[in-house]
């Protein structure tokens, strides 16, 4: 199976994305990833829907940023969030809360 890009995972959030767990949820989120697969992602949860565009956000709730490579490897399980956010490879601002639960929101690896 062919390795996916962090383009393509973060654009999977739109299929992988599961309402019921983000219920009520009206939250516009701002990933900005460096590197060799670097580029800005913004997600926007409304309406018990997720969309995913290039760009960079207005007034997000919440800031990701990450090296897209390392990023990646979150996306599909290969590394620990938790562990990139306090080895400081992975940075939040703005609603932590709302970060703890993200990864909730979608069915990893599908």
């Amino acid at each position: 199976m062919a390795e996916y890009t962090v383009k393509e995972l973060i654009f999977n959030h739109e299929k992988a994305f599961m309402p019921e767990k983000a219920a009520g949820l009206d939250a516009v989120i701002q990933y900005h990833l460096t590197g060799e697969e670097g580029g800005d992602y913004i997600i926007t949860i409304k309406d018990d829907k997720c969309s995913v565009a290039e760009g960079v956000a207005e007034d997000p709730v919440m800031t990701l940023t990450s090296d897209g490579a390392y990023f990646r490897d979150v996306l599909l399980g290969k590394a620990d969030g938790m562990k990139g956010f306090m080895d400081g490879k992975l940075q939040l601002a703005g609603d932590l809360n709302l970060a703890m639960k993200l990864t909730s929101f979608f069915k990893m690896g599908g």
